[in-house]
């Protein structure tokens, strides 16, 4: 791989690049990055984990100079992934007059009209949050010179593209357009041919049919119930994470593995949707610095960029196939070897097939020693008979046969996706609001 020092690059985004520890260019960022400097429409399709944000933001920064004014916005799905995307803009800027802002639902919006108002020359944010603050007059696009599309197929998932479609009309005609996915489906090429120019490129990294990282180990066992408790400790216990995410299908569940784990003595983490804004950053800043294991929803299965995760535990198999990509994608970042562990239940013999085909990935099945801890305890407020837990491998309790799990909290979309759901999208579409405190009811 070639470095970025071989990139005719501004010295101090090069400098900023260098304090950030980045030296060789991952093969989406070599590929990339000369195209956007060319001004050329650009569609990447890449894998999770494959250096996307730095093949777009590197380029901006090199093609934007300090005037005061939105350049360059950059729309991303969700909270987290603004968040994350705008910490490394900020790391990659700090030596150079350059400025950005980000914006997204669950946050002062006032603060950001103030941020906005003091000048700014890119704009990372979540479509809700950039609609309301464009009807309030405080983002101007008109000057937009560069505007990309970032996890463009969650957008679609996420039901965005109606939002994305009229932000990408109040920019001018003649932008320079980047589209970044890890998969592309119909919708999203369609976006493509509509507002991209003729002569646009279009990269795939890696083979069509490879949407998993090549580093990461598949791990797989079947348990139901509380062995499942039992099979989670056997895998700590054997492999020893120094720093590990573990997914769960409803908000309740993240707390209580949360609670289990803690009364077992282990540095956890929890975050979900179900959190206000200010907990959930730092719930993400705690498992940076010190924790160990983050306990979550689909919502940390986007946009997290931590290097050092070595394990992905799916304590709740994801029911869609293609979720458990985004998932595992959060380990072997930036081409490291990474674990991946999932628990599915006896009857999840298909889901397990699926997901093997889906995400073309082999899936060993591991011999785990859990009679070591067959006799483990549940913790206190929360213990259950044996019989309260779902047959079915999602590990839920039942409360009142609503649903898979039951309870208000399971199973929106909201949450697993990221919880964008700012006032604007929320009174849009009659969907609930995560914003806040609690879970927010309908507007």
């Amino acid at each position: 791989m070639k470095e970025f020092k071989e990139l005719n690059l501004k010295p101090e985004l090069l400098e900023a690049i260098r304090l950030m520890n980045f030296q060789s260019m991952t093969e989406v960022q070599e590929r990339a990055i000369p195209i956007v400097l060319m001004h050329k429409d650009l569609v990447v399709r890449s894998k999770t984990g494959s250096g996307k944000t730095g093949a777009f933001l590197i380029p901006i920064l090199q093609l934007t100079e300090p005037r005061g004014h939105p350049q360059a916005l950059v729309i991303t799905p969700t909270r987290e992934l603004a968040l994350q995307v705008s910490t490394v803009a900020q790391k990659l800027c700090h030596r150079s007059r350059i400025r950005t802002t980000v914006v997204y639902g669950g946050a002062s919006i006032n603060a950001q009209m103030y941020s906005l108002s003091r000048g700014t020359d890119i704009v990372i944010g979540t479509p809700g949050r950039i609609l309301d603050l464009v009807d309030r007059g405080s983002l101007n696009l008109s000057r937009i010179r560069i505007f990309v599309l970032d996890e463009a197929d969650l957008m679609l998932d996420m039901g965005f593209i109606e939002d994305i479609e009229q932000i990408m009309s109040l920019a001018p005609k003649d932008k320079q357009t980047l589209l970044f996915s890890a998969t592309i489906p119909r919708e999203i090429e369609q976006i493509a041919r509509r507002h991209m120019k003729q002569d646009s490129a279009r990269l795939v990294i890696g083979a069509e049919e490879e949407i998993t990282v090549t580093t990461i180990s598949h791990y797989y066992y079947m348990a139901n119930g509380r062995t499942k408790f039992s099979a989670l400790l056997a895998y700590i216990d054997r492999f020893k994470p120094k720093k590990c995410i573990i997914f769960t299908s409803t908000q309740r569940e993240s707390e209580y593995v949360h609670r289990f784990l803690e009364g077992k003595g282990f540095s956890a983490i929890v975050m979900h949707g179900g959190l206000t804004q200010s907990r959930r950053e730092a719930s993400l800043q705690a498992f940076k610095t010190h924790a160990n294991f983050l306990i979550s929803t689909n919502l940390a299965s986007r946009g997290l960029d931590i290097p050092d995760i070595s394990d992905i535990i799916n304590f709740d198999a994801p029911d869609d196939p293609k979720v458990y990509t985004h998932r595992v994608g959060r380990s072997a970042r930036m081409g490291k070897d990474g674990r991946a562990f999932t628990l599915f239940g006896f009857d999840q013999k298909g889901l397990m097939e699926d997901t093997r085909i889906i995400a073309n990935i082999k899936m060993n099945h591991i011999d785990l020693d859990i009679n070591k801890f067959k006799d483990v305890e549940l913790p206190f407020a929360e213990r259950r008979r044996e019989g309260d837990f779902r047959g079915r491998g999602g590990g839920g309790f039942r409360s009142g046969g609503r649903g898979r799990g039951g309870g208000r909290d399971f199973h929106r979309r909201s949450d697993s996706q990221g919880g964008d759901r700012d006032h604007r999208d929320s009174k849009r579409r009659g969907r609930f609001n995560y914003v806040g405190r609690g879970y927010g009811g309908r507007r």
